[in-house]
Parts: structure tokens; sequence; C-alpha cells
């Protein structure tokens, strides 16, 4: 595995949907033998220097791979809850936090590089495009939005999109496409438990 490539940055991985279209919990789903989970944990501790947590989630099934599990804060309440959970977490760790969730199994190295090679003092969220679409699952978020972000989720706000207010949003495109889609059903999926992408 290689080393970090950017300091200042922890990595985070959101486990705590429902999975109701899967009917079973995506993030122990095995592809080529490896969890899901542990997959996007592993790239992001390759990539990420303040080390990774996974957001919610089975706490005993997390921890007995060897992960490090954070309650969400927000149980139930969407992936607005869970970012906000991590950024919480790195406060005062580090300036950015990389959020994926936990259902990509061809997450890379390359695409969460990508996101961090466009850091810089600007406190803007950094987002993988795919197909024209922001892909908010696999973005790379300043510490700093915490408040921003908190105040729009305690006024209701649920989508990550739409609690943005003010804060500047840089768009990353040309990635690898597999590395961006996640699974949703058994479909989704090849009879080998491969990524069916």
């Amino acid at each position: 595995m290689a080393g970090p490539l950017h300091g200042s940055v922890g990595g985070a991985v959101l486990a705590g949907g429902s999975s109701r279209r899967m009917g079973r919990d995506k993030a122990f789903l095995k592809v080529d033998g490896t969890p899901l989970v542990s997959s996007v944990a592993g790239v992001l501790d390759a990539v990420v220097d303040a080390g990774v947590v996974v957001v919610g989630g089975d706490v005993d099934g997390i921890r007995n791979l060897g992960l490090r599990n954070v309650p969400d804060l927000h149980p139930g309440h969407g992936p607005l809850g869970g970012i906000l959970t991590a950024l919480r977490h790195f406060g005062g760790h580090c300036d950015h936090v990389v959020v994926l969730s936990c259902d990509l199994p061809k997450a890379s190295e390359a695409s969460v590089g990508a996101l961090l090679d466009v850091v810089d003092e600007v406190p803007a969220v950094i987002v993988a495009v795919l197909e024209g679409r922001r892909q908010w699952m696999h973005a790379c978020w300043p510490v700093s939005a915490l408040g921003l972000l908190e105040g729009a989720f305690a006024a209701g706000e649920r989508a990550p999109r739409r609690a943005l207010g003010d804060l500047p949003v840089v768009e990353v495109v040309g990635l690898d496409p597999l590395s961006l889609r996640d699974v949703d059903s058994p479909e989704d999926l090849d009879e080998s438990g491969r990524a069916g992408l």
C-alpha cells in the first residue's frame, strides 16, 4: 500500500445506509473476496494521513474487520448526518475530510488523490462528477464548513447538495467512471461477486 500523498486530511466511510434495495448490508458484501467497507477504507488509508474511520453501520462487524468505527451522530437521517459526524470527529485534527460511501467496489487511490490535488486555501467542497452529476458520496469536505452544514441540518435539510449555502464547490471531472459507481442492488453485481459495472 502506498504511503500518504497529502497531509492534514482525514478519511471517512459512510456505512449507515439501510441497504433496502440490496437486501443485505452492503458494507459487508464481498467483492473479489474483500468486504466493500474494508476495500473503501483501504483506498482512503493509502491517501490520507489523519486516519480513517467508518461512520455508522454494524459496530461489531466493522471492528471485527480491524476498522475504527465512529457512531453516527444522526442515525437514520441520511448521508448529511454521516458527513457531519465525520467532520466533527476530525475537527481540530485536520483541515479536510474525504467522505466516501461504503458501496464503491472500484474506489481508487487515483480518484481520491485527484480530489486532493485541488485542495487549496479556499474552503470549498471538492466533488467528483460523473456524467454531469456531482457525486456527493465521493467528495472532500472542509472541516471549516461544519457550522454551516450543521445549521442547514438543524433547519431540516438532509441532502448534502442543498445544505451548502454559499460554500463554493469545485468539480473534478475526467475520473475513472468505475471508481465512482456504487452498487445498490444485486443486479449491480455479477455472479462471481465482482462489480458488474
